[in-house]
């Protein structure tokens, strides 16, 4: 039987979140923390909404589930993106010592990747899940932003 909790099923909560963030006039970055196959966050950006350029989706992931663990370190868990983090996000990520990143689009210009941002050795990342869908949404986030401008 086909395991029905994988990366593009977690990569789709996380477009839900991101799409949460669209309608609130955020830049729609959505995430969620799983641990076996059971979320334990879920988080948009909320930068423009709380006034905070920190509140990024990971960071506020982050938080979100090392409160529910009750720990800082996020020892055996995913973190699905639909943005490649950028580099605070891998800082936050590194010093989490999360198991795996899982992202939707690349951000050629403020990724982690380009930046050459390190993450913590026993940190795994692949990207590319639902690709085109969450970077259609960051690209329609923009058309619209110019447009109203």
């Amino acid at each position: 039987m086909e395991n029905l909790f994988d990366d593009t099923y977690f990569m789709k909560k996380a477009l839900q979140e991101a799409e949460m963030a669209f309608e609130k006039g955020e830049v729609p970055v959505g995430a969620v923390i799983v641990v076996e196959n059971r979320i334990i966050a879920r988080a948009h950006n909320l930068t423009e909404t709380l006034n905070d350029v920190t509140a990024h989706a990971e960071m506020q992931a982050i938080t979100a589930a090392a409160n529910f663990l009750g720990g800082k370190y996020l020892h055996n868990c995913t973190l699905y993106v639909t943005l490649e983090p950028c580099q605070m996000c891998a800082g936050a990520l590194y010093w989490s010592q999360i198991s795996k990143i899982v992202y939707g689009a690349r951000d050629e210009e403020r990724g982690c990747l380009n930046l050459k941002t390190k993450l913590h050795p026993k940190t795994t990342m692949m990207g590319g899940v639902l690709a085109d869908e969450t970077s259609g949404l960051i690209k329609r986030f923009f058309i619209q932003k110019r447009n109203l401008n």
